[in-house]
């Protein structure tokens, strides 16, 4: 039995992602110095300033994303099986198989 091949395992693809992921990006950078845009504010005539705030925004999102991980974050062995929910875990296998099941019948 083969092991299937899926589109990224495969080094050229991935080269040609990044490849065309870096030519949309100096399309839009390009596409900025053309394009007339009808601005609010002083600082949005900057050259390359929507690139940069959409950088700034995900850098942003990631540090509150890792502050927000210390009191969301559960213990090691939350999920773990104690002798009070051993009846409940049972339970969770026995519907896990039945859809498993379902599917493979499908």
């Amino acid at each position: 039995m083969t092991k299937k091949q899926y589109i990224f395992d495969n080094p050229k693809n991935v080269k040609l992602l990044i490849r065309v992921l870096y030519a949309c990006c100096i399309i839009l950078f390009a596409m900025d110095l053309v394009i007339h845009r009808h601005i609010y504010h002083p600082f949005e005539e900057l050259i390359g300033f929507y690139a940069f705030y959409g950088c700034l925004a995900c850098v942003v999102l990631v540090l509150i994303a890792r502050e927000m991980r210390k009191f969301v974050m559960r213990d090691e062995d939350y999920y773990e099986i104690t002798k009070d929910n051993q009846g409940n875990q049972d339970n969770r296998r026995k519907n896990d198989r039945r859809q498993t099941d379902d599917r493979r019948k499908s």
